[in-house]
């Protein structure tokens, strides 16, 4: 212990504010946010499950809830946060094989991620209003 460094002559770790912001960084921390969503969207399926299960009055509660303004952002946010996580951990799994490490690939795979989550929502949604018959 008699020969360690002072602390002034320690190197410092990396930190955020000696990165630059990558899409990848972003995508890593929405990753873990969109998890910590699902979780939570889980709980409002639960919700309707539950008012199901429990009769007309309390199904019409929850169907009050999902009609609203309020309601079809969060379910709509569910369903972004759902597909997003889905195809982030497809991205994991591809980059668990060994490949899409280098730099274009994974600025490909990152950005297919963004997007492919972002189509599949508003295609779901479209689906979604075409079958139900519209607003």
């Amino acid at each position: 212990m008699a020969d360690s460094k002072p602390v002034s002559e320690r190197p410092l770790s990396p930190h955020l504010q000696i990165y630059r912001p990558m899409l990848t960084m972003m995508m890593s921390i929405t990753h873990r946010i969109t998890g910590a969503a699902l979780f939570f969207g889980t709980l409002l399926m639960a919700w309707w499950l539950i008012a199901a299960a429990s009769g007309p009055s309390a199904y019409a509660t929850f169907q009050w809830f999902a009609g609203s303004i309020i309601g079809r952002l969060i379910l709509f946010g569910y369903t972004w946060a759902l597909y997003h996580h889905m195809l982030g951990g497809v991205r994991h799994f591809i980059w668990d094989t060994g490949r899409g490490f280098g730099p274009a690939e994974r600025e490909w795979l990152v950005r297919a991620n963004l997007v492919g989550s972002i189509v599949l929502t508003v295609l779901t949604w479209i689906v979604g209003y075409a079958v139900r018959g519209g607003v």
